[in-house]
């Protein structure tokens, strides 16, 4: 699942935050991984350490990665897995000087299932209108994923919809697991654009049995995805 959370605040409650819901929304669809965005650890906003609580609602293991301070606390993206993670790491993506872009990262932690061990990636890109530091950030995504020599899944906001500059740069690195008629992201309500997307390495043994946007609209003002792959033994 890549599931962009608002820190927990349903669009249509202004100031609430509902932890409880991005968790039970998790619960019941059981992912075994779940990359997440927008995650608040000890904000004054928020109030508690989101990827903490989610992980113990959820009885999930769980890596944060910081991207910004943010209201005496902290703000980035969260892996969240039923299988143990080893290995996570956070690495910082560039942005243009002189654009005031937000800092932004890219999470990667290990995970192993049946014996091999796999990569998930889980990032977030910036959210300006001009795709500059989108650019320069997927091309450094792919370029430090493309050094892993275990099989990788990455998700994550991009902030970018098929046919642009990122996607297409995604797609030379990374197989979508979904490019047609694949549902809207994004808002939850009469979503109109996708940007939210699950993708993995083309040389990883992977077959997609299913790719389905959640019609979940009060969550978050986003929808997850969520993606069932079949992994292959070499």
């Amino acid at each position: 699942m890549s599931y962009n959370i608002h820190h927990a605040n349903p669009p249509s409650k202004a100031g609430l935050i509902d932890v409880d819901a991005i968790a039970a929304v998790i619960n019941k669809y059981k992912p075994d991984v779940v990359a997440l965005q927008e995650v608040d650890v000890n904000t004054k906003r928020s109030g508690m350490n989101e990827a903490v609580v989610l992980a113990e609602k959820t009885k999930m293991n769980f890596y944060f990665a910081k991207a910004i301070d943010h209201e005496g606390g902290d703000y980035g993206v969260a892996i969240l897995s039923r299988y143990s993670l080893s290995g996570g790491t956070t690495h910082k993506l560039p942005t243009a000087e002189g654009t005031k872009g937000e800092p932004r990262v890219l999470a990667t932690a290990i995970i192993e299932v049946n014996g091999k061990k796999l990569v998930l990636a889980c990032t977030h890109l910036d959210a300006q209108r001009n795709d500059t530091n989108r650019v320069l950030q997927i091309n450094a995504i792919t370029g430090i994923l493309q050094q892993e020599t275990n099989p990788v899944v990455l998700a994550g906001d991009l902030n970018a919809t098929p046919g642009g500059a990122v996607i297409n740069t995604l797609d030379q690195h990374f197989t979508r697991t979904c490019t047609q008629n694949c549902g809207f992201t994004i808002p939850q309500v009469n979503p109109t654009k996708t940007i939210d997307f699950i993708a993995y390495k083309p040389s990883t043994n992977f077959t997609v049995l299913s790719h389905t946007v959640i019609d979940e609209q009060y969550a978050s003002d986003h929808l997850p995805v969520i993606v069932t792959l079949k992994i292959f033994r070499e």
